[in-house]
């Protein structure tokens, strides 16, 4: 290494253990410890500064995320937008270099990270959409889509389940563009690692199917280039570079378990400046820095500008797929909802609405090309593998499904980091009792506002047999009560349409709770569904009472109704396929459903229904599951617990009489 890129490290160690003093919080251990290898990398991967969302880029993720400020101090020194003063606002209310990396704070930061492990996950989806795109778009001589996708993590990542998920599944999808860079420091917070983590890594990952490098010294800048450069020769294997380094290294802290999350004080701070010979004033950036970098730059606008030259031959080349590539990137939704092919059901058919989202993705999948993805081995109970295309594998990185395994945490981790990659609509599936295996990926999903379809079947007690492990309850009202995460449970064929145009517009997750057991298609479902609620049966005058249900229990409301309706009880009936939306409806809409004056209301749903209390108030009744289920065909079921016609409509006329 060159005596500037050593001052240039040192001053990313200071800034970053001057921002985190001032913040009086963060993490400088690994942010000092990993800085020579970081800036290696950086020096070295393909990217522009100037323009963060450049398509030919390469990405990075920092899955130790708690190292936020070594981010910080990189996208600062290699001119991203980051200011001097944001680094001084570190973890300040508003300012945009937060405690941890938050996608869409500042351009440049591919995904938010925090989470141990979800970053390295998140990685390998990039890497798996990116190997797509390369297949569908790459011609002969045009390779456009050709970026390699890297990730810094720490030991914690690497204990974190999610990591050694997502790692299998990289191997077994030999994906050679991966390169996970492994900052071995040997610390957490309790503190050596031997204390629960003794295993050998390098083993473990070969097993996996990775090829594995070692440098024995993270200052070692040579010996970290030399291995990044093998590391991007080997193409058909993903790679990690197991990197050793001391925490806070050459600090008056190195290898202590207080640095890992504490400032160092202030004077610790002074004796590792004294030690380095550092007397610039606080947060100082020197000029020779500063020119070094802008060479730098401009390094990597010629790179980028050959890339566009590439672009400009491949669109002469290949017009129709430049155009269908800028399609993908775009975001657009290529479907009118209003084709009356996507809403057609037999109305004589009874289905499950898990095969009413079948004949959906079906559908959406020939006219969205890049939708595409699968379930963690339940497509055949779910529904999800769509027959028209081929498998994604090693052998064919053009296949439209994805066999993510059972590995759902991963699953959904891989889900974000092809939304993440762009131009990709990525869908995963479980059954919905299992989206507590990946709620935390689905938590990120939220949390970035990313467009992935999370397709959970066997939404209730309806899956009968199976018993109560497999019974959701209070699943529902877990990811209702998730902000930014939109929940769809249609009633029938018309409703799944519904839900399914609804959630492909939006900026969130959006999930699909649908019926094991097989559902009649109901009269007056349809568009109106896309609001979230509406009125599916009414009454002449004013309603005495409103019942609300989703999915299933929508078909049991109709029934009470009709039995209350035969004594000429005035009875409305809601169904609710997605409260979220209906909550986002003008409030002159959402009066016309739900008149606040009607305050008699009955709520169903075969799961614990908690979340209904916002529509039925203290004076509402709510049938629905106060206990886990039971094993029993699903009829018994419904009846043992009370989720029935006969029930509500009990539950109605005890308000009434």
């Amino acid at each position: 290494m060159q005596n500037i890129d050593k001052l240039a490290v040192t001053t990313m160690r200071m800034l970053a253990v001057e921002a985190i003093q001032k913040a009086k919080s963060g993490h400088p251990g690994l942010a000092v410890g990993s800085a020579p290898m970081a800036y290696t990398l950086w020096r070295t991967m393909r990217h522009d500064p100037k323009a963060p969302e450049w398509i030919g880029r390469d990405r990075f993720v920092l899955s130790a995320g708690h190292a936020s400020m070594l981010l910080y101090s990189l996208m600062h020194l290699f001119g991203y937008p980051v200011s001097i003063d944001d680094i001084k606002d570190f973890r300040q209310l508003g300012a945009p270099t937060a405690g941890h990396p938050e996608y869409g704070n500042i351009p440049g930061i591919e995904a938010t990270t925090g989470p141990l492990g979800q970053g390295f996950a998140m990685a390998v989806g990039m890497a798996m959409a990116e190997r797509h795109m390369a297949a569908r778009f790459n011609r002969e001589g045009y390779n456009v889509i050709d970026n390699r996708t890297y990730t810094l993590m720490g030991d914690g990542c690497m204990m974190e389940g999610v990591a050694s998920e997502a790692a299998s599944l990289a191997g077994t999808l030999g994906l050679g563009r991966l390169i996970a860079l492994y900052d071995s420091n040997r610390i957490t917070i309790e503190g050596s690692t031997d204390l629960a983590f003794t295993e050998d890594v390098r083993m473990r990952f070969e097993a996996y199917g990775w090829q594995v490098l070692e440098v024995p010294s993270g200052e070692d800048t040579d010996a970290v280039e030399r291995a990044l450069d093998e590391a991007r020769a080997e193409t058909a294997k993903p790679s990690l570079i197991i990197v050793h380094t001391n925490i806070a290294e050459g600090t008056p802290k190195q290898g202590s378990a207080s640095s890992h999350g504490s400032p160092l004080g202030e004077e610790n701070i002074a004796a590792y400046k004294s030690s380095l010979g550092w007397e610039y004033p606080e947060f100082t950036v020197p000029e020779e820095v500063r020119a070094h970098m802008e060479e730098l730059g401009r390094g990597f606008a010629e790179e980028h500008r050959r890339h566009d030259e590439l672009m400009a031959a491949y669109k002469a080349a290949y017009p129709e797929l430049y155009a269908e590539l800028m399609a993908w990137e775009s975001g657009e939704l290529p479907v009118d909802v209003k084709d009356p092919a996507l809403w057609q059901f037999d109305d004589d058919a009874k289905l499950a609405t898990r095969k009413c989202s079948e004949m959906m993705l079906t559908r959406l999948t020939e006219r969205i090309p890049n939708l595409i993805g699968g379930s963690a081995d339940l497509g055949p109970s779910n529904l999800t593998y769509m027959k028209a295309f081929s498998d994604f594998s090693k052998d064919d990185y053009s296949g439209r499904n994805f066999r993510f395994g059972i590995r759902e945490f991963a699953m959904g981790a891989a889900a974000n980091g092809m939304a993440l990659y762009g131009g990709i609509r990525p869908y995963c599936a479980t059954f919905l009792v299992f989206v507590d295996y990946l709620k935390p990926a689905l938590r990120l999903s939220a949390l970035m506002g990313l467009n992935v379809l999370y397709i959970m079947t066997h939404d209730s007690i309806g899956v009968g047999e199976d018993g109560p492990t497999h019974q959701p309850i209070e699943q529902l009202d877990m990811l209702r009560a998730t902000p930014n995460t939109y929940v769809f449970r249609p009633a029938d064929g018309r409703e799944t349409a519904a839900s399914y145009l609804a959630a492909m517009k939006l900026r969130a997750p959006a999930v699909m709770a649908l019926s094991r057991q097989g559902l009649p298609q109901l009269p007056g479902t349809g568009e109106a569904a896309m609001r979230g609620g509406y009125v599916l049966k009414d009454c002449e005058g004013e309603p005495l009472v409103i019942l609300i249900a989703t999915g299933s229990e929508v078909e049991t409301a109709l029934k009470a109704a009709e039995k209350m309706a035969a004594d000429r009880i005035r009875v409305r009936v809601v169904s609710m396929p997605c409260m979220e939306l209906f909550d986002e409806q003008p409030e002159e809409y959402r009066e016309s459903v739900l008149p606040q004056h009607i305050r008699r209301r009955v709520a169903v749903e075969a799961l614990g229904g908690m979340s209904f209390y916002k529509y039925i108030g203290m004076d509402g009744k709510l049938v629905s599951m106060k206990s886990f289920g039971a094993s029993a065909p699903a009829g018994r079921l419904f009846e043992k617990f009370g989720i029935t016609a006969e029930a509500v409509e009990a539950a109605a006329r005890s308000m009434i009489e």
